[in-house]
């Protein structure tokens, strides 16, 4: 298995696991997330002077998961933090190392480039994945809060 940035041609393969991750979190059907939002979220990943990064794990030529990350300031730190907004890995490749090797590219991708903090969400629902993340990060307890909009 190789992690690696998404490349133009990874498009179809990303957006089936995209569509995985949306629907995960409920995002599907009526709820779906409109195309221009896919489409434009896809471009700025690879457009070289946007702050937002995808990667991809792949293994035979089959893409098995992703991971998006933000970078942004923050009044905390003098250089940027890095905000891993997504991680998916696709069924059938769970329990392969496959979150975890994304996670490490990450903080790879973080080294390199002496960027200090790397923080993502989860719902305390799943317990798949806090099980990972128990392992490769710590939980510093914090509750999130977010506009209601309607």
């Amino acid at each position: 298995m190789i992690i690696r940035a998404a490349r133009p041609q990874d498009f179809e393969a990303w957006l089936a696991l995209w569509h995985g991750y949306n629907a995960f979190y409920g995002r599907e059907g009526e709820t779906a997330l409109p195309h221009p939002i896919t489409k434009g979220s896809w471009a700025r990943f690879l457009d070289p002077l946007e702050p937002m990064h995808c990667f991809v794990a792949e293994r035979d030529g089959v893409l098995l998961g992703l991971a998006h990350i933000v970078l942004h300031r923050s009044t905390i730190l003098l250089g940027p933090t890095c905000y891993l907004q997504d991680l998916f890995t696709a069924p059938e490749a769970r329990g392969q190392g496959v979150g975890r090797a994304l996670i490490e590219a990450v903080y790879a991708f973080a080294d390199e480039r002496a960027i200090g903090r790397v923080y993502w969400v989860t719902q305390a629902s799943n317990a798949a994945g806090r099980a990972l993340y128990d392992k490769v990060a710590e939980h510093p307890g914090v509750i999130v809060y977010r506009r209601v909009q309607g």
